[in-house]
């Protein structure tokens, strides 16, 4: 298995980083973090409202996830859209082994999960969510799964990718 103990699932609204993320982290035998649940109460009621967050919303939001990661000694795995490339910049300024799964799912797809959740997060901010998406670069550590089948196959997919190459992209 890779070095790999400070794994990021991400991906827009509706991609399953909660469902996958946990179920990763109960098969490494790591802790588990929602970053939804790392997110001020200003920033839950603005999404609540149907208002995008901006960059002056998120980045105070990224440093609480890039430091629940660095303070996990042993490894963790957050689920944290980290939409952008600079976002996750931003997580790994402060933990710079942080390694990013890209869930990747059809719009069509994300549409129809978002309106059969309970999430304080409306539908009505899918589109925002899209328009900010940066795929993982190249150079960026990490792989980009699609997340189109039951969660142990999913799971079993990033573990793949964790000991093997490092880009499923």
């Amino acid at each position: 298995m890779t070095t790999a103990s400070r794994i990021v699932v991400m991906g827009p609204a509706g991609s399953g980083k909660s469902l996958i993320g946990a179920e990763l982290a109960a098969r490494l035998g790591l802790p588990f973090v929602d970053a939804d649940d790392l997110h001020p109460a200003a920033n839950v009621a603005k999404m609540a409202a149907g208002t995008p967050l901006d960059d002056d919303d998120r980045m105070p939001w990224l440093d609480v996830v890039g430091a629940v990661l660095r303070d996990h000694a042993d490894g963790a795995v957050v689920a944290c859209s980290a939409l952008a490339r600079r976002y996750r910049d931003r997580i790994r300024a402060i933990a710079p082994d942080a390694w990013f799964v890209e869930l990747r799912v059809d719009r069509g797809e994300l549409a129809r999960r978002m309106t059969t959740r309970d999430h304080f997060m409306p539908s009505t901010l899918l589109d925002s969510q899209l328009d900010a998406l940066e795929h993982l670069g190249a150079d960026e550590a990490g792989a980009a799964v699609v997340n189109d089948g039951e969660p142990a196959v999913v799971v079993e997919r990033i573990r793949a990718a964790l000991v093997g190459p490092q880009s499923l992209r």
